[in-house]
């Protein structure tokens, strides 16, 4: 499974799956990410690849040592399913 990269340039996280790029679109301020908008593209739905994305997002923040607001309503969600991401919660 291709792995998710933080693009700085564009504020996103990414994740090229067969040729399309799924992303989270951030905005870091003072050591917490805010994960505003998920998109996954429609060709890649349903195979779990948001959930991929999430948790690479997810586990990068927590190795860059940064706190996490998910405005993002299926980040959101799924932080509200894996309790083991409570302690990024901003």
């Amino acid at each position: 499974m291709p792995e998710v990269i933080d693009n700085p340039s564009l504020r996103r996280f990414e994740m090229p799956v067969d040729g399309r790029v799924a992303f989270s679109e951030y905005q870091l301020s003072d050591g917490v990410l805010i994960v505003r908008h998920t998109e996954v593209p429609q060709e890649l739905e349903g195979r779990g690849i948001g959930s991929r994305l999430a948790r690479g997002v997810l586990d990068h923040a927590r190795a860059q040592g940064w706190k996490v607001i998910a405005r993002c309503p299926f980040v959101n969600a799924y932080m509200k399913r894996h309790p083991e991401y409570d302690d990024l919660r901003a």
